[in-house]
């Protein structure tokens, strides 16, 4: 089982690495890397770096893609050679995914349309407009498309494939053995229960920045 992440200039790591870290656990998968070029691919921040071992045209059939979100999403929507590999490796894939706004990417392919997707959650509107059914929530899948909120919630998607592709109880024997049992200090991770002068401030753009 071959499983592709793929990377582009300012994604966000988490994006990648959550998924990374519980998909690389599935027995016999290999997981890489991919980009236009291969070598490192900096972060929205630029200060942190992955390294992609694979060009898009030497990562022709994965079982499983996963595309993550980050500042630069929007404008790989429009970058035609990322989104025609995106539509021609899923033709063949088992599970196509994303995290964050990774869908919109998903959605820019026209491989979500007219289908249930979530996103980060000031992206919703964004995704609707790619003729899609957006929805808050953390984890939706809609067949073999999986999708899951902001940056975190890639975690979750990770173990639900893992659910999905071995069975829960291999999904539980990753959970424990990352210790992945969320204890955190704040209750405001998601805009329903985050105090709603914070909400409004990070929507109009007056908050601290997300990333």
């Amino acid at each position: 089982m071959q499983i592709a992440i793929l990377l582009y200039d300012r994604f966000t790591p988490l994006d990648a690495v959550g998924p990374y870290e519980m998909l690389s656990r599935l027995p016999g998968a290999e997981t890489v890397l991919v980009a236009e070029r291969t070598g490192p691919v900096r972060d929205g921040r630029s200060s942190l770096g992955l390294v992609a071992d694979r060009t898009l045209d030497e990562v022709t059939a994965p079982d499983v893609l996963v595309v993550p979100g980050g500042p630069g999403s929007r404008v790989q929507t429009g970058n035609e050679v990322l989104l025609d590999w995106i539509r021609r490796v899923d033709r063949t894939t088992t599970w196509t995914t994303s995290v964050c706004t990774g869908s919109l990417l998903l959605g820019a392919a026209g491989l979500l349309t007219g289908r249930s997707a979530t996103s980060h959650w000031l992206a919703l509107d964004t995704l609707k407009g790619f003729g899609v059914r957006p929805t808050g929530q953390r984890v939706v899948t809609d067949g073999k498309y999986v999708t899951a909120a902001g940056v975190s919630s890639g975690i979750d998607m990770g173990l639900t494939l893992i659910g999905r592709i071995a069975d829960d109880e291999q999904a539980q024997a990753v959970q424990l053995l990352t210790e992945y049992d969320p204890q955190p200090p704040y209750d405001a991770g998601s805009p329903h229960k985050a105090p709603a002068e914070l909400v409004r401030r990070l929507t109009s753009g007056d908050g601290p920045p997300l990333r």
